[in-house]
């Protein structure tokens, strides 16, 4: 629609013409994108992108859409058609519009603040049961192809890292499935590393070709934590590094790391990552490697005519190892070299905080010393680059306020530096995120150990934030995990870290909120269901002093409700505790001290979830 109705001229004179017309990018302002959504949906039944919303001089809209072409086609309103409508309505029909906005403005609002409007719920949350209840239905949504549901298929991680810890025979071929399906896939980039936004078939063999950063950092993360429970699966962890060194080397700019790759190169979707076979011919021809054409071609799938348009997007052959066999790796490298030569796609570089903070606690999390070096680094660069005058931005551009995810996640991810290297400046930072947070998202009184029952959640926006009508919350799960599960995990964790209860206050006032939700239909929550056990079940696994062979196995494992907290630094919880011991404690009281793995292996079996 970019190209087909607001390059138009005659669509760019009417606009002009009648309308103050305001583009806006909605990764940067997500706050925006979820208010006018919710009047899109309300009007068309359904949401989707591109979205035209048509607004009161107040910000009330009054009519929205999804894609317009510039002139009737199929039984479509065209744009130019639409817009003298909109003109004719606002200076004829004035009033009518004025009350359509307001009734669609009361919708709106409604919508976006959906967890204003749960009912209280008595019973008391069983945070394993919610988790249970997720397994049970992601179960039942299985797909034998790998995923959940039909195509077009989207990764989500979160429901991966619900099944993950359940041995339960179904839920472990779920997951191993899934996992095999999408990293074997045409949606992952065999040449370069890093996945696709979504598959259009239910086999992932063709995908969506855009790259965001998020999805690398979140898939990443699932995939190590699936490496972590099963550590023969050493193809998975080879999967989540090479996703991120491609986000390290194609998504890197000065300060962080771009948003996303676009899905076309030179106008053409898909056109730099796919091939016929006389396109590997010619690569490899050009650098003496003619005698590996047919293993190549086999291992790729590549046929002539391909899946996608003709041509072939690699995919591992059934029977094929994930790592490259050695004698192919000079023939990988050039395809790689050909595919460079190519137009390449536009990169969105502006640097989102969140996303970067989800990829620098995705790096902390492989072990590997070069990512957690990056990822150290960027969070350092990030506080100089997003916090300007007492405030954090969404990018570095600082437009637009930092969203509480931005916030969230910046505070999860010095929470992972923490357990990573054990420094307590990283726990100061994140307790003055949390503090940051708490002061300009929540809404109301803050919830204390005496008044448990107070406040009503987060806001997704900033109280700097003064250019909409309503401020939306966010509870449901989307491309990333929400702003309430993100909070919940965040804050839960800092205060198992730190031993102070301060913010779990807060956490806990979060799940309570969200108890209906969460007891009636926890598969619209999966990441707030996953962020609970850290509020209901959270163990700390504290090793004073420097780190050692008990520190480092307890980072080598997959859990879902603890955290480890090593160094020297001023916390309560080394008090009255040998260095160089494991203490596992849950909810204030503490096993007996642990001097070997098996030791700690045996008390934690007690704990996690």
């Amino acid at each position: 629609m970019a190209h087909e109705s607001f390059e138009d001229p005659e669509v760019a004179r009417l606009l002009n013409q009648w309308f103050v017309a305001i583009k806006v990018d909605r990764e940067e302002r997500p706050d925006v994108d979820a208010l006018y959504m919710a009047a899109t949906q309300a009007v068309t039944g359904q949401g989707g992108w591109p979205m035209s919303v048509f607004l009161t001089p107040d910000a009330r809209p009054f009519m929205a859409g999804t894609y317009y072409p510039p002139e009737d086609r199929h039984g479509q309103v065209g744009f130019t058609r639409l817009l003298s409508a909109m003109h004719d309505a606002w200076t004829t029909q004035r009033a009518a519009v004025e009350e359509q906005a307001t009734e669609l403005s009361r919708a709106s609002a409604r919508d976006v603040s959906f967890v204003d409007h749960l009912n209280a719920h008595d019973a008391r949350f069983d945070a394993l049961a919610a988790l249970t209840s997720v397994r049970e239905q992601l179960k039942m949504q299985f797909d034998e192809e790998g995923g959940f549901g039909h195509a077009p298929k989207f990764p989500r991680p979160s429901f991966i890292e619900a099944l993950l810890d359940d041995r339960d025979a179904t839920s472990q071929r779920c997951v191993t499935r899934t996992l095999n399906a999408m990293s074997r896939g045409g949606i992952y980039d065999h040449l370069r590393g890093g996945f696709a936004r979504y598959s259009v078939d239910a086999q992932w063999h063709v995908p969506h070709f855009e790259k965001m950063l998020s999805d690398q950092a979140l898939l990443a993360r699932a995939y190590l934590r699936a490496y972590r429970a099963r550590p023969e699966r050493e193809d998975w962890s080879e999967v989540a590094l090479d996703t991120l060194r491609f986000v390290v080397t194609d998504l890197r700019v000065e300060g962080g790391f771009a948003a996303s790759l676009d899905a076309d190169a030179n106008g053409v979707e898909g056109s730099h990552v796919t091939w016929s076979v006389d396109d590997v011919r010619s690569a490899l021809v050009g650098e003496g490697l003619a005698e590996h054409l047919d293993e190549v071609l086999t291992r790729y799938c590549i046929s002539s005519p391909g899946l996608f348009e003709g041509r072939s997007i690699p995919r591992l052959a059934n029977g094929e190892p994930f790592t490259t066999p050695g004698p192919l790796r000079t023939s990988l490298e050039a395809l790689r070299d050909a595919r460079a030569r190519r137009p390449q796609p536009g990169r969105d570089e502006k640097i989102i905080l969140e996303w970067n903070a989800m990829f620098a606690s995705a790096a902390l999390h492989s072990g590997e010393i070069e990512l957690m070096t990056i990822a150290l680094d960027l969070l350092t660069t990030l506080s100089r680059t997003h916090w300007h005058d007492g405030v954090w931005w969404r990018t570095e551009h600082r437009n637009a306020y930092a969203t509480a995810s931005d916030v969230g996640w910046l505070l999860d991810a010095n929470v992972d530096a923490f357990e990573r290297t054990g420094d307590h400046a990283y726990l100061q930072r994140a307790d003055s995120l949390a503090t940051y947070l708490v002061e300009h998202y929540w809404d109301g009184p803050v919830p204390t150990r005496a008044t448990p029952h107070e406040g009503r959640g987060l806001f997704s926006q900033c109280d700097l934030a003064a250019d909409l009508p309503v401020r939306p919350k966010e509870i449901f799960d989307g491309a990333t995990p929400s702003a309430h599960a993100v909070g919940t995990r965040s804050l839960a964790r800092l205060s198992l870290c730190s031993g102070e209860d301060t913010y779990l206050y807060v956490a806990e006032r979060l799940l309570e909120i969200a108890t209906p939700l969460l007891v009636a239909h926890p598969m619209a929550v999966v990441d707030l269901v996953l962020a609970a056990p850290y509020v209901t079940n959270g163990v700390e696994v504290v090793v004073p002093g420097a780190g050692n062979e008990l520190s480092e196995h307890v980072r080598s494992l997959s859990m879902a409700n603890a955290v480890l907290i090593t160094g020297d630094g001023p916390s309560p919880l080394f008090e009255g505790r040998r260095a160089g011991l494991a203490y596992v404690c849950q909810r204030g009281v503490c096993q007996l001290p642990a001097s070997t793995v098996g030791e700690l292996d045996e008390q934690l079996a007690l704990v996690l979830v």
